[in-house]
């Protein structure tokens, strides 16, 4: 399994409801209807709660999101889409891309499970 995990900050100028709402119901089904959506086998998106945010930006981060690949190939075909620059697209319209952080993973060395 491999995973994608990116740290999101939205585009100067959106307010935070602004933003969650272009990820949710722009950005997300963008990706589940694309053929390089067909590569993904979970897509996670986890918000920032509204309830987090202060009067003045902090300049946090406003959410992370998750993609998980059966493997490093699925995940190399996933951006090898033609469809794949339409998602790109859309970042611009939605997230400070100079401040996106990505990494891909392998699975996760786990600590702890549970109690």
């Amino acid at each position: 399994m491999v995973r994608l995990t990116c740290l999101l900050r939205r585009k100067p100028g959106l307010t935070p409801e602004e933003f969650h709402e272009h990820w949710r119901e722009v950005h997300g089904p963008l990706i589940a209807a694309l053929q390089c959506g067909s590569h993904v086998l979970r897509y996670e998106q986890h918000h920032r709660p509204l309830s987090d945010y202060g009067p003045k930006d902090d300049g946090q981060y406003d959410g992370v999101t998750e993609q998980w690949f059966e493997s490093m190939e699925e995940y190399q075909a996933h951006i090898a889409e033609k469809d794949f620059a339409d998602v790109w697209a859309d970042l611009p319209k939605f997230l400070d891309v100079d401040r996106l952080a990505f990494v891909v993973t392998e699975e996760p060395v786990v600590i702890l499970a549970g109690r």
